[in-house]
C-alpha cells in the first residue's frame, strides 16, 4: 500500500535555497519565525490535534538547507560527483512526495516516455576515468582520487600494502547492508531525464536491497558465505540514517566474528545544471553502471588496511570487466569504516542508471568479490 505523504508546496529564494512548508499552518510559521514571536504564537494560539507536532517539524525543515548529492548545480560536470556524501548533511525524504514510491519494479526497462519541456533534463551516458591532476594516484590497475593532505607516495604505499584480514572457511564472510536503502533508478533509459521522477523507493525490489541482493547471490554462487541485511534505515527518516545503520553493523559483527568484509551499497547522483550523467561501461552482458569505492580516513584509525582492501578490490573488479570502476574516492570521511578494516562504501551507478544496469554490476561486484577472497582463503591454508 502507498504510504500516505502530507501534501507540500515550495519556492525559491535566491541563492537557490529551497524552503518546503508542509500545507497546514506553515505560511504562518514563516512569518512568526521572522519576526521573533514564536514562542508567543504557540504560547496563545489553539491548534488542533497534530498542528503544534506539524508546526515543530516545519521549523526543523526551516534550519536544514537542501543539501541532496542530486542537486550540485553550481559544480562543473567533471567535478559534479556525489561521492562526496557526508552524515552530517542528511535530510528527511518521508515528505518529499515526488521521491519516494513504493509502486513495483518492472522486469525491463520500460521506453523513454514523453516528458514535459520543463522537466526534461539531458540525459549522458558517460565512463568516467582519471583527471589529469595530481589527486589522482595511479596503481598497476586503477586509481585512487586521494582527497587528503597525504602525500601520494603515502596513499599508493597503502593501497599497494593489500588486505589485512583473515578470511575463514566457515561462518559468514562478508554482510552487505545499505544505509540508504530507499536509492532508487531510472525506470528507463534514453537521451533525457525526468527531473520529477523519484529518486527513492521503498520497494526493496527496485531500490538498493535489489542490487544488494544480485551482489549477495552471486557471493553466494561464488562460494562464499554472506549475510544480506535490507533495513531501510533511511526511512521514514533520513535523518540519521548512519547512526541506524552502525548499529545494525555492530549487531552483526557481535553476532557472526567471522565477518571480515562490510560493504555499505548506495548509489551515486550526478548532475550539473540541466546535465544528468549515467556512469558506464558496455560488457558483453550488456550495459553496466560504473562503480565507485569510497574509503574515508575522518576518525578511522586503521583506514590504510581499508584503502589496501579497496584498491585490491579494484584490481579484482578491473580484472574482472575493464573499465568497471571510477577512481577509488579517498577522503576525509567515516561511513562506520572504523568498526572493521574490510568496511568499504561502494556507490552502483547513479541517478541516472537503471536499476538493470546496477544489478549487473552487482553481480560483476560479487564475481570480482569472491575471487579475491577466495584466493585470500588459499593463502592462509598454505600458511597454516
Amino acid at each position: 500500500m502507498r504510504k500516505k505523504i502530507r501534501r507540500s508546496f515550495s519556492f525559491r529564494l535566491p541563492g537557490k535555497e529551497k524552503i518546503r512548508f508542509l500545507s497546514y499552518g506553515a505560511a504562518l510559521l514563516l512569518s512568526f519565525s521572522l519576526l521573533g514571536d514564536l514562542a508567543v504564537f504557540f504560547g496563545s494560539v489553539s491548534l488542533p490535534e497534530g498542528g503544534t507536532r506539524l508546526l515543530n517539524e516545519a521549523a526543523e525543515l526551516l534550519l536544514k538547507e537542501e543539501t541532496s548529492s542530486a542537486e550540485e548545480e553550481s559544480l562543473p560536470l567533471e567535478e559534479a560527483i556525489s561521492g562526496q556524501e557526508k552524515e552530517e548533511e542528511e535530510e528527511p525524504i518521508a515528505e518529499e512526495e515526488s521521491a519516494i514510491s513504493s509502486e513495483p519494479a518492472s522486469e525491463e526497462p520500460a521506453s523513454e516516455p514523453e516528458i514535459a519541456e520543463e522537466n526534461k533534463a539531458v540525459l549522458v551516458h558517460k565512463t568516467y576515468t582519471a583527471g589529469t591532476t595530481n589527486i589522482y594516484v595511479p596503481l598497476e590497475q586503477g586509481y585512487i582520487k586521494n582527497c587528503t593532505s597525504l602525500s601520494a607516495e603515502e596513499v599508493k604505499e597503502a593501497a599497494l600494502a593489500g588486505i589485512d584480514f583473515t578470511v575463514g572457511t566457515e561462518g559468514p564472510q562478508v554482510l552487505i547492508m545499505h544505509t540508504h536503502t530507499t536509492e532508487c533508478y531510472m525506470p528507463y533509459t534514453g537521451d533525457y531525464y525526468d527531473t520529477t521522477a523519484k529518486t527513492r523507493s521503498t520497494n526493496n525490489e527496485e531500490n538498493m536491497a535489489a542490487v544488494g541482493e544480485a551482489l549477495a547471490e552471486t557471493l553466494r554462487e561464488e562460494g562464499i558465505e554472506v549475510i544480506h541485511d535490507t533495513t531501510q534505515h533511511d526511512y521514514p527518516s533520513y535523518n540519521g540514517s548512519y547512526d541506524r545503520s552502525r548499529v545494525t553493523v555492530q549487531e552483526y559483527l557481535e553476532m557472526y566474528p567471522t565477518i571480515c568484509v562490510v560493504l555499505d551499497i548506495h548509489r551515486d547522483a550526478i548532475i550539473s545544471g540541466d546535465t544528468v550523467v549515467a556512469p558506464v561501461i558496455e560488457t558483453e552482458e550488456g550495459t553496466a553502471a560504473q562503480l565507485m569505492i569510497i574509503s574515508g580516513c575522518d576518525e578511522v584509525p586503521e583506514y590504510k588496511k581499508n584503502l589496501g582492501f579497496a584498491a585490491s578490490l579494484q584490481v579484482a573488479l578491473e580484472e574482472e570487466a575493464p573499465g568497471i570502476t571510477r577512481p577509488v574516492l579517498f577522503d576525509y570521511r567515516k561511513y562506520n569504516q572504523d568498526l572493521t578494516t574490510g568496511s568499504l562504501l561502494v556507490e552502483v551507478g547513479g541517478h541516472g542508471n537503471t536499476l538493470e544496469q546496477a544489478t549487473l554490476s552487482g553481480r560483476i561486484l560479487g564475481r570480482a568479490l569472491g575471487k579475491l577472497l577466495k584466493e585470500e582463503m588459499e593463502k592462509n591454508e598454505a600458511g597454516s
